[in-house]
């Protein structure tokens, strides 16, 4: 079935670097003498299952990201580079967009994840076709503290652990169905932290499939350590 079917993936690299405190997008910070954001790329050029990618970056930065990343890494499934948005959520809507009309599964991804694994990208979309709107991530390992939202900090509530997982990328959808949450939201003035969230205030049920430890998100300095630690996977995955 999914071999007759278009699969595309948003690939989301607009925005700043506040807590990377850098001066450049912390997804053109190199790792193993290449961009973050080649390594991203080049996991969906591997998927077995994905046929388009779309780049969404800033617009000061597409033609860096064309003459430095896109044209160096002889991509072939890249088909457009977009000017992203203020947010990552105006920026996967810009995706939308120009979203061709015969794409039948879309995928939203961070510029920062390098380390997905190709097996997980394929895996979850393989999953998303019995349960339509899946969530890549992992099972919490700390406990997690909700605290009043008045800045004392003071807690009242501790939420079993067992039922929390951290939310990753890819966040996988049918294409009308993440178009039609974007319409929702933007109607109901509704501001989400990633895709899924709206998904799911637009009424759909939205499933957690197992992702990978080190499918971490390059946002701050330590980050960086970790990924030297991690870039290993780089050339096995």
């Amino acid at each position: 079935m999914i071999e007759s079917m278009k699969v595309a993936v948003l690939i989301a690299a607009a925005g700043m670097s506040n807590r990377m405190k850098s001066d450049i997008n912390k997804t053109f910070l190199l790792i193993d003498g290449k961009p973050i954001l080649s390594h991203t790329i080049n996991k969906f050029e591997k998927s077995k299952y994905v046929d388009q990618i779309i780049v969404l970056a800033r617009k000061e930065e597409i033609d860096y990201v064309r003459e430095n990343i896109i044209e160096p890494g002889g991509f072939k499934k890249v088909v457009a580079l977009v000017e992203g948005g203020s947010s990552r959520q105006e920026s996967i809507k810009n995706g939308l967009k120009i979203l061709a009309d015969d794409v039948d599964i879309v995928l939203s991804h961070d510029g920062a994840r390098p380390f997905v694994h190709v097996e997980t990208i394929d895996s979850a979309i393989e999953e998303m076709l019995e349960l339509r709107a899946v969530v890549v991530g992992v099972p919490v390992k700390d406990t997690i503290k909700n605290v009043f939202d008045d800045g004392s900090n003071k807690v009242y509530l501790t939420p079993k652990r067992a039922l929390l997982w951290a939310a990753q990328t890819p966040q996988i959808f049918y294409a009308e169905d993440l178009r039609r949450a974007y319409i929702y939201a933007e109607r109901e003035n509704i501001e989400g932290t990633d895709d899924s969230s709206l998904v799911e205030k637009f009424g759909l049920q939205v499933t957690m499939v197992m992702g990978s430890y080190d499918n971490i998100k390059i946002t701050t300095p330590e980050d960086l350590v970790l990924a030297e630690l991690f870039r290993k996977s780089l050339k096995e995955n």
